[in-house]
């Protein structure tokens, strides 16, 4: 009996430290609401935990320093559809578009990913490297200004729709304190 309780307990606290539990205890450093959406981030040694969250039942999507609009951008974009969330790693293409990781010569390095989607609020959460080595991916330096992009879509599951909301900001990812750019 003793063995069993044991066993509970851990798995309880693994559960709990994971922050894979969406909408409920993950614990997150930071938080920014802008608008309709919200991004929330854990900086861990050489990842950093994402949390966003929109007023859609579409697509939401976060880019990571554009050189110029939305071209070079690490884009991961993701939605929920029947209770399971698709996410993937794109890589800004031009101004004002972006493709998959890996159909430019990249990696999908995209990992723990959640997602739910209630009373018309889509959520998921990831992981992704503060530097991946991807060729695709830009690195991610908690101590600089770091260009974050937000955006989602309608409410239509798909990638291939067009952002309804967009927003640029400037973040210092270490200390939380932003500006929005537009």
């Amino acid at each position: 009996m003793n063995k069993i309780l044991v066993y509970m307990t851990l798995a309880f606290t693994i559960f709990l430290n994971t922050g894979e539990c969406i909408g409920g205890t993950a614990s997150f450093d930071h938080k920014i609401e802008v608008d309709k959406m919200s991004f929330e981030w854990k900086l861990d040694d050489k990842v950093i935990h994402i949390r966003l969250a929109a007023e859609t039942t579409g697509w939401v999507g976060i880019g990571f320093n554009p050189s110029k609009e939305m071209k070079d951008a690490n884009f991961i974009i993701g939605y929920v559809k029947n209770g399971k969330a698709k996410v993937m790693d794109h890589t800004g293409t031009s101004n004002r578009q972006h493709d998959a990781d890996k159909k430019a010569g990249g990696k999908d390095n995209v990992t723990d990913i959640t997602g739910s989607e209630q009373k018309e609020v889509t959520e998921i959460g990831f992981t992704i490297p503060l530097n991946s080595g991807d060729t695709e991916d830009q690195v991610i330096d908690p101590d600089a200004e770091t260009t974050v992009l937000l955006a989602c879509g309608s409410g239509r599951d798909s990638f291939r729709t067009k952002h309804e909301f967009n927003t640029v900001l400037k973040v210092f990812l270490k200390t939380g304190k932003f500006t929005k750019i537009k």
